[in-house]
C-alpha cells in the first residue's frame, strides 16, 4: 500500500538552539524534544528523568474521598468486597492490582471477571447477582461502569453499593454510585485525563495507602501491572503515564512477578544471569508488552475465561504460575489460528464486494466468526484497506462488533452519532465495541458510511508516516542512539521517532530473508556523497524492492533506529518502515 511521508516542521528554531546548548546535545535531538513540547532545561529534566514525586495527588480526582471512605468503612465493618473488571488486559491488570492491594489488609474480598460471551462488556446483571449471592455489600468496578446507569440502580435496589473506577467517556447521565472515579467525567479537575483503567485503580490504591499511612511500596509494587495496561490499551505515554510506564518497566526488567516471567518465557524471552541488573536476556520495552504480553493475557478472555489471567498475575506460587502460563500460551496459539483464518475470510469477502472499493468505511459481518478475535481482525483489515473498520458477528441474539479507526477519524463519535441504532457501545477515539439488533444492520452500515463520507477526504484515506527528522547516515552513531534511547518509553504522544534519509544505496549485499525466502530485505546502506556507514538495515514485507535495489539505484528510506541482538553482540540497525525509489 502506497504511503505518504510527511516531514514534521519545527518552527521554533530559537528554542531548538537554546535547548541544544543547555543540554549539550545536537540540534537534531533538541528538535525532537521541541516537537514534543519540551523547550526548557527543567522540562527536559522531567522528561529524561521521570520521578515518582511527579505523580499527582490522587485526592484531586473527583469522588476519591468518597471512594476511600466507603472502602475503609467496609473494612472496619467486616463487609465483603467484590472487585469487578473487564476481561481485556486493562481490566484484568486493574483487578489484579486492586485485589492484591486490598487483600493485604482486608481478607473478605473476591474478584470477578464477566464472561465475554454470556455477559458481554462492562457490568452485567449476572455479575451483580453473583456478588449479592456471595454476600458482598460493596462492588468496585475497574475499566468499566461509567455508562451502567440502570445496572447500578439495580444493584443499589438489591443492597449492593458500587464504586466505579473507569477511564472511558461518560454518557449524558452518570450512574448513581457510591463514588465515580473517572478523570473524564464532568467536574473532575484531576490534572491528567488519559489514565488507563488500571491507572485509575492505581490512584485508588495510592489514595487508600495515603489515608491509612501505609508504605508507598505497597502501591508501587503494582506499577508493572500499570505499565502493561498502558501499553496494551494504547493510552498516551505522556505526563503521569510516562512516569508510571517508566517505573513499571523498571520493575519488570529488574524483578518481574511470576506471571509476567512465565509469559515472557512462553514468548521466547529467557532469563540471562550475566545481564547486569536486568532479569531477562535484553531490556524489555513497551513494544514487548504490546506484542508479547498483551495478546497472551487477552487470549484467556478471548477464547475461554479471563479469570485465569488474573490468577496468573496475582500468583506468588511459581509452579502454579507455570501451569497457568502454559495453558494461556496454548490459548494464544488458538487465538492466532482463529484471527489468521477470519482475517483471510474477511479479506476475501471484501475483495469480492465491488461496492467496497468506492466506500470510505469497511463493515464486514459473518455470524459464525469468533467474537473473541474480531477486534484483532479489524486492526488487520485496516492494514490492508486503511479505512474505519467494523467487524461483526452474532452473539446471544445480537450482532456484536469491534471497531477500529484511522488517523483523524474518531470512531467513538461516529458510533455516538448513530447510537439510536445500537443497543450499547463504548470505547475510545480509535477503538470501540458495539451491539445492535439484526434488523438494524443494513441501516447502521448505511448511516456509518454516510457519517464517514462527510468527514473523510481522499488524502485522509492514504496512510501517512510522520517523519520527525531528516538525517544523513553520518549522523547516526552510538552517542546519538544513547540519547535517543532515553526518549523511551515510547507510545502515543511520544512515538519512537521516524527518520528519513534520501539518496542512499545498498552496498551490494542485499538479500531476501523470511519464512518464505522472499518476504523481507536485509541489506546495508551508505550515502555515496557523504561519510558514515555502512549501516545494517532490515525491511519487513518489502521483498518486492529486491530487484530495484540490486541495480544500485539510489532510494530514500524512512526508519526507526534500534538495536539488533545476535549471539551476544549488540549493534545499531535501521528498521525500515518504507522505501521509495526516485
Amino acid at each position: 500500500m502506497e504511503k505518504r511521508w510527511v516531514l514534521k516542521k519545527t518552527t521554533d528554531k530559537e528554542a531548538v538552539k537554546q535547548l541544544s546548548s543547555a543540554l549539550n546535545i545536537s540540534e537534531r535531538l533538541s528538535a525532537l524534544l521541541v516537537q514534543r513540547g519540551i523547550k526548557t532545561f527543567e522540562e527536559a529534566k522531567r522528561f529524561f528523568r521521570p520521578s515518582l514525586k511527579y505523580l499527582h495527588d490522587p485526592f484531586l480526582m473527583k469522588d476519591m474521598d468518597k471512594a476511600v471512605n466507603r472502602i475503609l468503612q467496609a473494612h472496619e465493618n467486616g463487609e465483603k468486597i467484590m472487585v469487578y473488571g473487564d476481561y481485556d488486559v486493562d481490566g484484568t491488570t486493574a483487578v489484579a492490582l486492586v485485589y492484591s492491594f486490598l487483600k493485604r489488609f482486608h481478607k473478605k474480598i473476591e474478584f470477578y471477571i464477566p464472561d465475554r460471551y454470556k455477559e458481554g462488556y462492562g457490568i452485567s446483571y449476572a455479575g451483580i447477582d453473583f456478588a449479592i449471592k456471595q454476600g458482598a455489600s460493596l462492588l468496585i468496578t475497574l475499566d468499566c461502569g461509567i455508562k451502567a446507569v440502570e445496572k447500578v440502580d439495580y444493584a443499589r435496589e438489591n443492597g449492593l453499593e458500587i464504586i466505579i473506577c473507569d477511564h472511558h467517556r461518560p454518557g449524558e447521565t452518570l450512574p448513581a454510585a457510591a463514588a465515580v472515579l473517572d478523570p473524564k467525567q464532568p467536574g473532575c479537575h484531576y490534572p491528567f485525563k488519559d489514565l488507563s483503567g488500571c491507572g485509575v485503580g492505581f490512584k485508588l490504591a495510592q489514595a487508600i495507602a495515603m489515608k491509612r499511612g501505609d508504605s508507598e511500596n505497597t502501591v508501587f509494587s503494582g506499577l508493572d501491572l500499570v505499565a502493561v495496561s498502558i501499553a496494551a490499551d494504547i493510552v498516551p505515554i505522556t505526563g503521569e503515564n510516562r512516569v508510571l510506564a517508566y517505573y513499571g518497566l523498571k520493575k519488570i526488567n529488574e524483578k518481574p512477578r511470576a506471571g509476567i516471567r512465565v509469559l515472557f518465557h512462553s514468548a521466547g524471552v529467557e532469563k540471562n544471569g550475566e545481564k547486569g541488573s536486568l532479569f531477562f536476556d535484553r531490556e524489555i520495552t513497551i513494544n514487548d508488552l504490546v506484542f508479547l504480553i498483551g495478546p497472551r493475557i487477552n487470549a484467556a478472555g478471548r477464547i475461554e475465561d479471563a479469570t485465569d489471567s488474573v490468577r496468573l498475575l496475582i500468583s506468588r506460587d511459581d509452579d502454579y504460575a507455570w501451569k497457568l502460563g502454559k495453558q494461556i500460551n496454548e490459548l494464544n496459539l488458538t487465538r492466532r489460528d482463529l484471527d489468521t483464518g477470519i482475517t483471510s475470510e474477511a479479506i476475501e469477502i471484501l475483495q469480492k464486494d465491488k461496492n467496497h472499493r468506492d466506500k470510505k468505511t469497511t463493515v464486514v459481518y459473518k455470524e459464525t466468526w469468533h467474537k473473541g478475535v474480531i477486534g484483532i481482525v479489524a486492526s488487520r483489515l485496516i492494514e490492508v484497506f486503511y479505512r474505519p473498520t467494523i467487524v461483526l458477528t452474532r452473539s446471544e441474539g445480537l450482532i456484536t462488533g469491534s471497531a477500529r479507526s484511522i488517523k483523524s477519524f474518531d470512531i467513538y463519535d461516529a458510533l455516538d452519532s448513530i447510537s439510536h441504532l445500537l443497543e450499547h457501545f463504548g470505547g475510545h477515539t480509535y477503538a470501540a465495541g458495539l451491539a445492535l439488533r439484526p434488523e438494524n444492520l443494513d441501516r447502521f452500515i448505511e448511516e456509518f458510511e454516510k457519517y464517514a463520507s462527510e468527514r473523510l477526504t481522499d488524502d485522509m484515506m492514504v496512510p501517512e508516516i510522520e517523519i520527525d527528522e531528516e538525517l544523513y547516515i553520518s549522523d547516526i552513531n552510538t552517542k546519538f542512539f544513547k540519547i535517543l534511547k532515553q526518549f523511551a518509553p515510547f507510545g502515543p504522544g511520544n512515538m519512537s521517532p521516524y527518520f528519513q534519509t534520501r539518496n542512499v544505496i545498498d552496498t551490494g549485499y542485499v538479500k531476501l530473508v523470511g519464512k518464505n525466502g522472499s518476504d523481507h530485505l536485509k541489506f546495508s546502506v551508505v550515502h555515496p556523497d557523504h561519510t558514515g556507514g555502512p549501516l545494517p538495515a532490515i525491511a519487513f514485507n518489502q521483498g518486492h524492492h529486491f530487484n530495484d535495489m540490486r541495480t544500485g539505484r539510489p532510494f530514500s528510506i524512512c526508519y526507526h533506529i534500534d538495536e539488533n541482538y545476535w549471539q551476544g553482540q549488540t549493534t545499531l540497525q535501521l528498521r525500515i518502515k518504507d522505501i521509495k525509489f526516485d
